[in-house]
């Protein structure tokens, strides 16, 4: 037999305790890589955005419409939240209210107003906008607030002869924050300032 050239090493017999050295380097190395990965969502993003949480600070609830005073005369019956969706829509980190609002007639279809709602730090909401008021005598039928653009489809009717509970014409719409005022949008391309 011939015997090997090499000197004998001790790492050649393994035992549980090298087992166990063993696979707490590689777990420190596992995880040193994990903390050393960059931040795959920050360069994601090509464009720079606000965010209302800023290091610690807590998130600004949206205003809540059922604390707000409404300009609807309802003749005592009240009024009636009918849709709300939050968004920031002006793009300053803090989210706003879109709500419709009807009074809480027990027939029929009460015309909707379309409020934009904000609220200082502390203090009760307040209407900032109305983007449909009650007095075009419309309803509000689809609606979302979605990346800023507030979309609808307002309900109305042709004629005073057509009954409260059909309307029989529709017409979707949007507004966008431009300028320092909501700017409507329809389907065919007309625009007028909705602001308040």
């Amino acid at each position: 037999m011939q015997t090997s050239a090499l000197p004998d090493l001790a790492h050649t017999e393994t035992t549980t305790m090298h087992w166990l050295a063993t696979a707490a380097a590689m777990a420190a190395v596992v995880a040193a890589a994990g903390l050393l990965q960059p931040d795959t969502a920050a360069s994601a993003s090509t464009t720079p955005r606000r965010t209302a949480v800023q290091h610690g600070a807590a998130a600004v609830p949206p205003p809540d419409p059922a604390r707000a005073v409404f300009p609807l005369e309802c003749g005592g019956v009240g009024n009636t939240v009918a849709k709300q969706v939050p968004g920031d829509l002006d793009g300053d980190g803090r989210p706003e209210t879109v709500a419709v609002v009807h009074c809480a007639a027990g027939s029929g279809t009460p015309p909707s107003g379309v409020y934009v709602l904000t609220q200082g730090s502390g203090a009760a909401p307040r209407i900032v906008a109305t983007l449909v008021d009650p007095a075009q005598k419309m309803s509000v039928g689809d609606f979302t607030v979605r990346d800023g653009v507030v979309s609808a489809t307002l309900l109305g009717y042709s004629s005073p002869a057509i009954p409260s509970c059909c309307p029989d014409q529709q017409e979707k719409v949007t507004w966008q924050w431009q300028n320092g005022a909501f700017v409507r949008s329809s389907l065919s391309g007309d625009s007028a300032d909705g602001s308040a």
